[in-house]
């Protein structure tokens, strides 16, 4: 994979840590740099940064499948779920996957008066009944990288009758995801998409947005926003804009960029390269004697090893970025690691 002058990596660390946060590439941070500047001496350009939100918008449209107008934007997946959550009836049903993480789990968790079923990841399809009223998982697991059975999910969800919302944080930039048959996807896009935080996207399938209330929005999701922006909101956006949290500009700035690079490697492309390279670390693992977590329904980018998690520490003294989650080494690999970088990483856990 050609990303020659992308990425300002110093030869000496090997970033096997997406999961947590992805690099920005050059462009991204130029982007940033010219922005920061025009804000400091007074020539902040708002046309620019519209443009920009746009772009991030349009291009994460078409890295998951949607109409540019299916796409809200805000500054964290949380507010999107929260949105989702908030709109649920008294008494309603949500089902969930053990142990997914917190900002997909919380906004439902937190309402007293919404029923919560938290089954095994293998199990969420089965588990949905006539009195469900939403399925939410993520697209793959943040503690160990497992990939969820979407489709399994989907057709469970629509032969109850209920809606799906899908966190496709840990997905979007390296597996294929479509997002037209999902009623939600919310993504954040500081991991795979490379853009810094405070860049995130919800998807609403047309049909999927009646109940849901823009109670977080606030003049940006208005139709006319210059026009329409003292006292309440008359007319919010036709589209999925009328779902926007005012989004933070800077980092959209860069986010464009990010999008841009990961649009022009392409996802399946970008895909490939990851699942080789974790696949390697895979095969690695159980020449040492360790079994790493199973992926789940598709091979992952992520791969975690139960007990390991301690050699976290010793790792980064190596000049080798890991994480440890859940009890769990967790290693995710993207498109600026190479195969060096996996032998390097199973050459010192070797010892």
């Amino acid at each position: 994979m050609d990303i020659t002058g992308e990425f300002a990596l110093d030869d000496g660390i090997s970033y096997l840590n997406t999961a947590s946060s992805g690099i920005g590439p050059r462009r991204a941070v130029e982007a940033l740099r010219t922005a920061v500047a025009a804000w400091s001496d007074g020539t902040d350009n708002w046309v620019r940064d519209e443009r920009a939100l746009g772009a991030a918008r349009a291009a994460y449209a078409r890295l998951t499948g949607v109409a540019a107008d299916r796409v809200a934007v805000g500054s964290s997946v949380t507010t999107h779920v929260g949105m989702i959550a908030a709109a649920l009836p008294a008494g309603a049903e949500v089902v969930l996957a053990d142990g997914d993480f917190s900002s997909l789990v919380n906004p439902f968790a937190s309402r007293a008066d919404v029923t919560v079923r938290a089954v095994p990841l293998e199990g969420v399809a089965d588990a949905v009944r006539p009195e469900t009223d939403l399925v939410a998982v993520s697209a793959v697991q943040s503690a160990d990288g497992r990939v969820a059975d979407l489709a399994a999910v989907r057709e469970a969800a629509a032969r109850h009758g209920a809606r799906v919302l899908v966190d496709a944080t840990q997905a979007v930039g390296w597996l294929p995801l479509r997002a037209d048959g999902l009623d939600y996807v919310v993504c954040g896009g500081y991991k795979w998409l490379l853009a810094p935080r405070g860049v995130s996207f919800l998807t609403v399938r047309e049909g999927a947005e009646d109940g849901l209330s823009a109670q977080f929005a606030g003049w940006y999701a208005a139709e006319d926003p210059w026009g329409d922006c003292y006292g309440p909101v008359a007319h919010l956006a036709g589209s999925a804009r009328r779902f926007d949290v005012m989004p933070p500009l800077l980092p959209y700035l860069a986010g464009a960029a990010s999008l841009a690079l990961v649009e022009e490697l392409g996802v399946e492309a970008i895909g490939a390269h990851d699942v080789a390279l974790a696949e390697r670390f895979r095969a690695g693992l159980l020449r040492l004697g360790h079994k790493p977590v199973p992926s789940g329904a598709a091979a992952s980018a992520i791969v975690a090893v139960p007990g390991l998690g301690d050699a976290a520490e010793r790792l980064a003294a190596a000049g080798i970025r890991v994480s440890a989650r859940a009890g769990n080494l967790r290693a995710a690999f993207h498109l600026y690691n190479t195969e060096a970088d996996v032998d390097r990483l199973l050459h010192v856990l070797a010892g």
